[in-house]
């Protein structure tokens, strides 16, 4: 089974300086329909204007990966970390019992664009933080394993039975992965556009697929996708 989700049925939040579409409850949009799906919290596309950025604000108990689009995203937190996050970076913070860290714009002239994604954590683990570099040849016309919970193929390692994926697709490549039918698998096209399953999606637009054995991607046109294959929470 496939449900479609359409980009501009995200909750939207305009503060000028941030432009954010959440694709799950957060912050001022709350949504009973769209809460979670299997322990995917959130994905918030965020667009930061030049110079401005979220100060120091505190985290606990969620696995947060930050991927940049376009742009640059500069961190640091208590842990003593502190990193400019560019294109093809993943970013993971597990929170733990407690991190406090900021995000920032570090360009004077131009904006970040980038998503901002919290996993629910299978289990209690101090804060840590883990960033890698998986460059586009590594995504072109295929799914590149990015985090998991075992930190296989050189991902970076989450708390929790998950796995995302990213790829790059246009014209004639394509790819298929098999899935368990007993879990969850979310589609999230982060730009251009693409055929999932024979649905056509767009940026922004995402894929709940339940029951379903494989998640063929194809007809891509400058497309950029994220696919997280998920456990069903009990």
């Amino acid at each position: 089974m496939i449900t479609l989700r359409k980009a501009q049925d995200r909750g939207h939040a305009n503060h000028g300086w941030l432009d954010s579409w959440h694709s799950f409850s957060f912050a001022g949009y709350q949504d009973n329909n769209h809460v979670h799906f299997g322990p995917l919290r959130v994905i918030n596309e965020d667009r930061v204007a030049a110079g401005q950025g979220f100060g120091s604000h505190p985290h606990r108990d969620m696995e947060i990966i930050s991927y940049v689009l376009e742009g640059e995203l500069e961190h640091k937190d208590n842990m003593g970390n502190g990193s400019i996050i560019k294109p093809g970076n993943v970013q993971r913070m597990s929170a733990g019992t407690g991190v406090v860290h900021s995000e920032y714009n570090p360009s004077a002239q131009n904006g970040v664009h980038f998503l901002q994604i919290w996993i629910i954590p299978n289990k209690a683990a101090p804060a840590s933080y883990e960033e890698k570099t998986f460059p586009e040849e590594d995504k072109r016309g295929k799914l590149r394993l990015v985090a998991s919970g075992t930190g296989e193929n050189g991902s970076v390692t989450i708390n929790q039975d998950a796995k995302l994926y990213i790829g790059l697709f246009d014209d004639a490549e394509t790819t298929t992965l098999k899935i368990n039918p007993e879990r969850l698998v979310y589609v999230h096209v982060a730009r251009g556009t693409v055929t999932v399953n024979g649905q056509k999606l767009q940026a922004g637009d995402a894929a709940k697929l339940r029951a379903e054995s494989a998640v063929t991607l194809s007809e891509g046109t400058g497309a950029e996708v994220l696919v997280f294959d998920l456990p069903q929470l009990q």
